[in-house]
């Protein structure tokens, strides 16, 4: 049997666990503050954990020979602890896990604040963009950070319009630290190795309702809404009928940066926003700009939006997912290209015009990606005098995609 214990975020090993449990212990896995913390049996073998694996051979021979474990972890080993690697190994039955508080649960006690309705991403040995990413587009997320991934990451990357919470050394009466910081001022600090977990906050958007369902909030229904859904000049803004597919080609999710390149009224940008992805919206006019923000508002979302002249630009945003590129006008093949070359899955197109078809085509591909498309015709009902009902048709728009292939994915943008 191998026993967990949750431990070092305000929660000291019970004496009932640390006499029976631990006394029993023939081997002891944990951080080196961790067994420094416990009193151990003097024939324990005690292993530090550095690299996962050897300490996960050495437990496998103690219970090989069915002789007993203690793994001491932080707070709730099963909350991104090693629950997750011992019962792969393992399996699930050979395991008695006594969970601590986890620093998550910890830091947002510490501020009084409920976290059913936080997004907990781990940057701990990952990349540190799918954090900065939920973090742009989630008003309340902790994030579990690493070396090279820790707050002064996290705030040269967020930018501006969040408060981020630093909570170092939770539960050590010595300590421990909460402090609240701007992102700037984090990333303006060295935060040494005591830090648990940083929680990124918007706070000048509306808290969440009662939930039912903790964690990343449910999928938008519906979604392509209808156009009058948005504030928008003349009949400038992505149809909804265009917008559905352009939405499935481009599958925004938590985690993806998502740029919407000439975005005029915002629609696409609102709707990406509104399915969990980080966006930014590129467009020249001043009042597209103030358009596509009260649309964002409007719709209790958070989008970037950024006033100037595709292709010139996008060299100062950060690599994105994907691209929904909806305006240009006779840049729009430079355009294409200068999103090619930097998304990492998808850039896809709509163009009304028949001349500009082959050219945004062929910066698709020659920047490696697989392409294909559609013509979209739609004719959508309109009442005629009478009560009886007509066809009214839409204007044709040309919908272009690229998609990278997978095994060139992982070289791109990093």
């Amino acid at each position: 049997m191998i026993t967990v214990v949750g431990t070092g975020t305000g929660t000291p090993v019970p004496q009932d666990i640390a006499e029976d449990v631990l006394a029993a212990a023939e081997l002891v896995v944990g951080g080196r503050r961790h067994l420094e913390s416990v009193r151990l049996p003097e024939a324990a073998e005690r292993v530090v954990l550095g690299p996962l694996a050897p300490a996960l051979d050495v437990i496998g021979e103690y219970v090989g020979k069915e002789r007993p474990v203690v793994v001491l972890a932080s707070g709730d080993p099963g909350f991104f602890g090693i629950v997750r690697a011992l019962a792969e190994r393992f399996g699930s039955g050979l395991l008695d896990v006594r969970p601590g508080v986890s620093s998550v649960a910890a830091s947002f006690a510490r501020l009084g604040l409920p976290w059913d309705d936080a997004v907990v991403v781990s940057a701990h040995g990952r990349d540190l963009r799918t954090a900065v990413n939920v973090c742009r587009a989630h008003p309340k997320v902790a994030v579990l950070t690493g070396p090279g991934t820790g707050p002064a990451e996290l705030g040269a990357a967020v930018g501006a319009g969040r408060v981020l919470v630093v909570a170092s050394a939770l539960g050590d009466p010595e300590r421990e630290r909460v402090e609240r910081v701007t992102p700037a001022e984090a990333a303006d600090r060295d935060w040494g190795t005591a830090v648990s977990v940083v929680l990124c906050l918007d706070e000048t958007r509306a808290p969440a309702a009662v939930r039912t369902v903790a964690g990343v909030p449910a999928r938008p229904a519906p979604w392509a809404l209808e156009e009058d859904a948005f504030a928008y000049r003349d009949s400038m803004i992505t149809k909804f009928e265009v917008r559905a597919l352009a939405l499935a080609r481009l599958a925004p999710g938590l985690g993806d940066l998502v740029w919407d390149v000439g975005a005029g009224s915002g629609s696409v940008a609102v709707e990406c926003a509104r399915l969990g992805a980080a966006v930014v919206a590129v467009e020249k006019t001043p009042d597209g700009v103030a358009r596509i923000r009260a649309n964002a508002e409007a719709h209790g979302v958070d989008v970037d939006v950024v006033h100037g002249a595709a292709p010139t630009v996008l060299s100062g945003l950060d690599d994105p997912d994907a691209v929904f590129v909806g305006g240009g006008g006779g840049e729009l093949p430079a355009i294409v290209t200068a999103c090619a070359r930097r998304a990492r899955r998808t850039v896809v197109v709509a163009m009304a015009a028949l001349d500009r078809v082959p050219a945004a085509r062929e910066a698709l591909t020659a920047a490696g990606f697989t392409c294909d498309g559609v013509l979209l015709q739609s004719s959508r009902l309109a009442p005629l005098p009478g009560d009886v009902t007509r066809l009214a048709a839409a204007n044709p728009v040309f919908l272009l995609w690229g998609v990278r292939p997978p095994a060139r994915s992982e070289g791109v943008a990093q």
